[in-house]
C-alpha cells in the first residue's frame, strides 16, 4: 500500500469535490423532503448512485495502481477525468429524468452511467494483464467483477421508468437492489478491504486474507447471480439461497478480518464506522434472505425489502464510506505526516458518539415507533452523519496548517514528524462519548414521545373507589384489543379489590388504547404492544373505551362491573349508562363537543357561509393540471394529522394525504401506471385504496401503523374520475375527516377544451373547534357542512372563470362518504354528459341536453358546456339542502 500514483496527492477538483457536493445534496434532501418529488428515492440515489460510485471509481482506481505498482501514464489520467466527468453527468441526468418521469432522459443518464463504469471495467482488465504480477491483484479482480454488474443494475432500473406489472416490478426492483447494493458496492467493498482493514488498523495483514479473498470471490459472485436470476424468474426459494450463499462467501472473509481486528482493535472513528457498516451488511443479509424465503408474493417482498432500504443505505454504505473517507483523505490529501496526523485528529473528533448515536438511532428508527419518534431519531441519525462534512473542511484546514509550519526540533524549512496517526483518545473518554450517543438517541425518543398529542395525559375522572373501602387484595386480568373488540369485553371484580388490566394489542395494523372513565389510561399500542393499566381499587363500576377516533362507535367498548356492592348506597356514583363523557378532544371518537357550540363564524350553532374567508385565502386549486408526458407516476402521499379552516373561521382537526382535504389530485391517461409511497405520519392507523387500480387488497391496502410506510403501484385500465380515500376501520370517518382525493383518467380520443375544472363533492360532520369529525353526526347522517374541494362555498368567494363561448369540462366526483349530489349550473345545460366510464349525452342535432349529473357517494363523471353571455353562474348539488350547507360556487363568466 505504499506505492501512491502520480496524481493521487494533493486536491484534485473532479476528483475529490463531487463525493463531498452528492453528499451535501443527501443533507439538503433529508431536510426538506416533504418539499420535493419522490424524496426517498432521490435521497438514495444521491447517496449510492452518487456520492458513493463516484467515490468507488476513484478509489478502486487508486488501490489498483497501488497494489499493481502502476504509475498511470498523463493519457490515462485524462481518461480517468473524462471517466468521471461521464460518470457524474450521467448521475445528475438520471435523476432529472426520473423525478418529472421522463423515461428516454432517464435511460440517456443510465447509459452514461453504465459506460463510465464499464470502461472503468476495461482499464482495470488492461492494467492486471500489464501488470508483473502482485500478491494483492485479487482485490482488482473484485472491483472488475463489480464494474461488470453495475450495467445490468442501470438496464433494470430503466426498465422500471417504462412501466411494468406489479410482480413484474416488485421482481425487476429487487434484482437492481441485489445487483447495485451487494454487487457494485458490495464486491467493491469486501474486495477493498483484504487490504485497506489491515491498514486502517495499522497492522500486519493476516497471512489468510488474499487466499480467503480468492476462495470468497467466486462464491460471492455465483451466489449473487443465484438470486438475482431466482428474483427476476419468480423462484423466492432460489433467491433465498442465493442471498444464503452470499452471506456464505463474506464468512469465508471474516476470519482474516476478525483475526487483525483482534491483534490491533478499533479505536478510531474510521475503523469503528466501517466495521459498524460491515456489521450492518452480515445481518441484513440473514434477514433479506428470510424476507424473500418467507414472502407470501412478490409484492409483499418488495414492501419488506422498501422497509430495509435505510438500513442498507446508512448502516451499509453510508457507515463504510465516510469511514473509509476518514482514513484515505488525510493519508493522500496530507501531504505529509504532520498534515496527515492533524487531518486525522479532527476527523477523529467525537467519534465514539457519532458512532453510537448513528447505529442506535438507525435501530430506533427501524423498529415500530411512533411517527415523532422516528423523526427525532431520524434527526440525531442525520446530525451525526452529516458532521462529516464539516470535520472534512476542517481537517483540510488543520492539514494545510500542519504542513506550513516547521516541525519542531527541525531546521526551519525541513519535514519530518512521525508517521500519521491520529492521537489515542483514553477509554474512559471513548466510553463518555458512546454513553453520550446513546443519551442522544434516548433524549430524542423521549422528545418524540412528549410531542406525540397521544401521549399526552389526561385528566382524572371520578374516582375508581368510591365510597368503598380497601380489601388488600388485587385482581389481575388480561385484555387484547383488535379488531375493534376488547376481549374480554367484560371483566367482575369484587369491590374493594384493587384492579390491573394487562392489555395487548394483538391487532396486526391498527393503534388501540384503553381509557377508562376514571381517567385511567394505557395510552395508544401500536400492533404487538403491551401496558399495565392500574386502575386503583374497584368501587364503583366503570366504563372503558378505545379513544381512536370512531372505534368507539364501532363497539370497542369495556366494562368493569363490581360485585358484592351495595347498590342502594351508592346510588350516586357513576354506572355504565351514567358516566360522565370523556374530555373533549381526548375521547375525540364521541360526541365531546356536539352541545359546546363553534367558536367563530358561527350562528346559532352553524357556520356563516355569507362571511368572506379574508383576502389571505387561498382556494383549492380546482383547474385539472395536464398530464404528465411520462407513463410512470410516482408521487409521495404523506399522511398528517392537523387543524385547517373549513368554513369562515371553522377549523377541523382532519387527517389529509400532503396536508389538503381533498389529496393530491391525479391525471393520466389509460395504460399509464401509477407508484405512490404512503408514508404515515399521523398519530393512529391510516390506508389508501385506490378505485381507479384494480389490486388485491390485502397488501396495499393494509392499514399502515403510524411511523410506517407502503408502496400502492397500480395500472390504471379504463377510464374514469376515480376516488382514492382511506380504508382504515371505520371507514366513514376517515373519509369524512378528509382522507380522500381523486383520480382522472381521461378516455382515449378526449378532445381539447379551454377550461377543464374538477370539483369534489364531501360532508363535513363537525365536531368541537379544532376537533375532528364528529362521529355521532355522522352515523345518524346530519353532516354541518357539504362543500366542493373541501371547504365550504369557497368559489362563492373565489369564483372559476370562463369567457363567452370557451368550452368548459368539469369532472365531478362524489367522495361521500354518504350523501348523493345532483351537479347543476343554474342559468345552463349541459350539451355532454360523461358519467362511469360511458357517455350519456354528446352534442349534436336533436340530441337535447342535461341539466344535472346525478351521482351517487363514489360515483364520477363529467359534463361540458358553453356560456352564451357574460354574468355569474351560480354551480351547486341540486339536493337543495346540501347546496345551502356549502355545496355552491360560482363561474364569473366574461366577452
Amino acid at each position: 500500500m505504499s506505492a501512491r500514483p502520480r496524481g493521487a496527492k494533493g486536491f484534485s477538483p473532479l476528483r475529490d469535490l463531487p463525493a463531498f457536493l452528492w453528499l451535501v445534496a443527501v443533507v439538503v434532501v433529508a431536510l426538506v423532503h416533504r418539499d420535493v418529488p419522490a424524496p426517498r428515492w432521490l435521497l438514495f440515489h444521491l447517496l449510492l448512485l452518487g456520492a458513493a460510485t463516484h467515490s468507488i471509481l476513484v478509489w478502486s482506481q487508486h488501490f489498483t495502481d497501488a497494489l499493481l505498482h502502476a504509475a498511470p501514464t498523463p493519457a490515462a489520467l485524462r481518461a480517468r477525468t473524462a471517466r468521471l466527468g461521464l460518470l457524474n453527468a450521467g448521475v445528475v441526468v438520471v435523476i432529472a429524468g426520473v423525478l418529472p418521469d421522463h423515461w428516454p432522459v432517464v435511460a440517456v443518464g443510465a447509459t452514461a452511467v453504465a459506460g463510465a463504469i464499464g470502461w472503468h471495467a476495461v482499464s482495470l482488465v488492461l492494467q492486471l494483464r500489464r501488470a508483473l504480477g502482485s500478491r494483492f491483484a485479487v482485490t482488482v479482480r473484485y472491483y472488475v467483477a463489480s464494474a461488470s454488474l453495475l450495467p445490468f443494475g442501470a438496464l433494470l432500473g430503466v426498465l422500471m421508468t417504462r412501466g411494468l406489472g406489479d410482480d413484474a416490478h416488485a421482481r425487476v426492483m429487487t434484482a437492481h437492489v441485489e445487483l447495485n447494493v451487494l454487487g457494485w458496492i458490495g464486491l467493491t467493498v469486501l474486495g477493498t478491504l483484504v487490504t485497506l482493514w489491515p491498514t486502517m488498523l495499522r497492522t500486519r495483514i493476516d497471512e489468510h486474507a488474499v487466499d480467503a479473498a480468492r476462495q470468497a470471490l467466486p462464491v460471492l459472485l455465483g451466489s449473487l447471480i443465484l438470486a438475482v436470476t431466482g428474483t427476476l424468474a419468480g423462484l423466492e426459494l432460489v433467491a433465498g439461497l442465493g442471498l444464503l450463499g452470499y452471506a456464505a462467501g463474506i464468512g469465508l472473509l471474516a476470519r482474516p478480518f476478525v483475526n487483525v481486528a483482534r491483534n490491533k482493535p478499533p479505536v478510531h472513528f474510521a475503523t469503528w464506522s466501517v466495521l459498524a457498516g460491515i456489521s450492518w451488511l452480515v445481518g441484513l443479509m440473514v434477514v433479506l434472505a428470510v424476507v424473500l424465503g418467507t414472502a407470501p408474493d412478490w409484492m409483499a417482498a418488495h414492501e419488506r425489502i422498501g422497509a430495509l432500504t435505510p438500513a442498507f443505505a446508512v448502516g451499509f454504505v453510508a457507515q463504510v464510506l465516510l469511514g473509509a473517507l476518514s482514513f484515505l483523505i488525510p493519508v493522500n490529501v496530507g501531504k505529509g505526516p504532520a498534515g496527515a496526523r492533524a487531518a486525522n485528529t479532527v476527523f477523529d473528533k467525537g467519534a465514539a458518539l457519532r458512532v453510537t448515536a448513528t447505529n442506535f438511532g438507525l435501530l430506533v428508527f427501524l423498529l415500530p415507533v411512533p411517527s415523532a419518534v422516528r423523526v427525532a431519531v431520524s434527526a440525531v441519525v442525520l446530525t451525526a452523519l452529516a458532521s462529516f462534512l464539516p470535520l472534512m473542511i476542517l481537517a483540510m484546514v488543520a492539514s494545510r496548517k500542519a504542513n506550513a509550519a516547521p516541525p519542531p526540533n527541525l531546521p526551519s524549512g525541513q519535514r519530518g514528524g512521525p508517521a500519521p496517526v491520529a492521537g489515542e483518545r483514553p477509554a474512559g473518554q471513548r466510553t463518555g462519548q458512546a454513553v453520550a450517543g446513546l443519551s442522544a438517541v434516548l433524549l430524542a425518543l423521549a422528545i418524540g414521545v412528549a410531542v406525540d398529542p397521544q401521549a399526552i395525559g389526561r385528566s382524572a375522572g371520578p374516582s375508581a373507589a368510591g365510597d368503598v373501602v380497601a380489601s388488600g387484595r388485587t385482581t389481575t386480568v388480561e385484555v387484547h384489543a383488535a379488531n375493534m373488540r376488547f376481549t374480554p369485553a367484560k371483566v367482575e371484580v369484587p369491590a374493594g379489590n384493587r384492579l390491573v388490566i394487562e392489555l395487548t394489542n394483538t391487532d396486526e395494523q391498527d393503534v388501540h388504547d384503553l381509557v377508562l372513565d376514571s381517567g385511567a389510561t394505557s395510552g395508544r399500542l401500536q400492533p404487538g404492544e403491551s401496558a399495565t393499566v392500574d386502575v386503583g381499587v374497584v368501587g364503583r363500576d366503570i366504563a372503558g373505551w378505545c379513544s381512536v377516533v370512531g372505534h368507539r362507535q364501532m363497539g370497542m367498548v369495556f366494562a368493569i362491573d363490581v360485585t358484592g356492592l351495595d347498590r342502594a348506597a351508592t346510588t350516586g356514583h357513576h354506572h355504565h349508562g351514567q358516566q360522565t363523557d370523556p374530555e373533549p378532544g381526548h375521547d375525540s371518537g364521541h360526541n365531546s363537543g356536539h352541545n359546546s357550540g363553534l367558536k367563530s363564524g358561527l350562528n346559532s350553532g352553524q357556520p356563516d357561509l355569507m362571511a368572506d374567508p379574508g383576502p389571505g385565502f387561498t382556494p383549492w386549486p380546482a383547474t385539472l393540471p395536464a398530464p404528465a408526458d411520462a407513463r410512470v407516476h410516482r408521487r409521495t402521499f404523506t399522511v398528517t394529522e392537523g387543524e385547517h379552516e373549513v368554513a369562515p373561521g371553522v377549523r377541523q382537526l382532519l387527517w389529509t394525504y400532503n396536508g389538503t382535504a381533498p389529496g393530491p389530485l391525479l391525471h393520466g391517461r389509460v395504460g399509464d401506471v401509477f407508484e405512490i409511497t404512503v408514508v404515515n405520519k399521523g398519530a393512529m392507523g391510516h390506508s389508501i385504496d385506490f378505485h381507479a387500480g384494480e389490486r388485491a387488497p390485502d397488501e396495499v391496502m393494509r392499514t399502515i401503523p403510524p411511523g410506517g410506510s407502503l408502496v400502492y403501484r397500480f395500472r390504471a385500465t379504463r377510464a374514469g374520475i376515480w376516488m382514492y380515500h382511506c380504508s382504515t376501520m371505520p371507514m366513514s370517518a376517515h373519509i369524512a375527516n378528509g382522507m380522500f382525493g381523486a383520480v382522472v383518467i381521461e378516455p382515449p380520443g378526449l378532445p381539447p377544451v379551454d377550461h377543464s375544472y374538477v370539483l369534489i363533492q364531501s360532508e363535513l360532520y363537525l365536531g368541537a373547534d379544532g376537533g375532528p369529525v364528529d362521529v355521532d353526526k355522522l352515523r345518524t347522517g346530519q353532516p354541518d357542512l357539504v362543500v366542493f374541494n373541501g371547504y365550504a362555498d369557497q368559489y362563492d368567494h373565489r369564483p372559476l372563470t370562463a369567457r363567452v363561448g370557451e368550452r368548459v369540462r368539469i369532472w365531478v366526483l362524489d367522495a361521500g362518504p354518504n350523501r348523493a349530489s345532483s351537479f347543476h349550473v343554474v342559468g345552463e345545460q349541459f350539451d355532454t354528459v360523461w358519467t362511469e366510464g360511458a357517455y350519456r349525452l354528446r352534442p349534436g342535432p336533436g340530441h337535447g341536453g342535461a341539466q344535472v349529473l346525478p351521482l351517487q357517494p363514489a360515483e364520477g363523471g363529467f359534463v361540458e358546456l358553453e356560456f352564451g353571455e357574460p354574468g355569474h353562474y351560480p354551480f351547486v348539488s341540486h339536493v337543495m339542502v346540501d347546496a345551502e350547507r356549502g355545496a355552491h360556487g360560482l363561474f364569473r363568466v366574461r366577452r
